[in-house]
């Protein structure tokens, strides 16, 4: 029986947006094939994108993944990352994102962490005109 992928990428172009969902136990295998794809799906941002990142499904993630997450925040910074907005409703699984993000996107990236999908999808949405 096929593994169950441990990760969910969808884009929005109309709003700049790469979300990035990570479910049950996410290996260091899983977080290659993660970056492989962000690799993929960048090209298709501009300038200032947002990267909604939703822990909320994660059950756990190996200490391995480090390497490639801090991969896929260097990617996202070369391509011109705005902001990030994280779904983490127990803090107990942030795994390192915050001190991750201090050393790889630094100044000028807006970090919004959030407990719930809803205050995410909030977060993201475009200012009224």
């Amino acid at each position: 029986m096929p593994s169950r992928p441990e990760f969910e990428i969808q884009t929005d172009a109309v709003l700049n947006l790469v979300r990035i969902r990570y479910v049950r136990h996410v290996t260091a295998a899983g977080m290659k094939a993660c970056r492989a794809e962000v690799e993929r799906v960048l090209p298709g941002t501009r300038a200032g994108f947002t990267v909604l990142t939703d822990l909320s499904g994660l059950d756990s993630m190996d200490l391995d993944c480090v390497p490639h997450l801090a991969k896929i925040m260097d990617l996202c910074r070369a391509k011109g990352i705005g902001t990030v907005v994280r779904v983490i409703p127990d803090p107990n699984k942030d795994i390192g994102f915050n001190i991750l993000s201090a050393i790889h996107y630094r100044r000028g990236v807006r970090v919004v962490t959030c407990e719930s999908l809803a205050e995410a999808e909030r977060a993201i949405k475009p200012p009224a005109k």
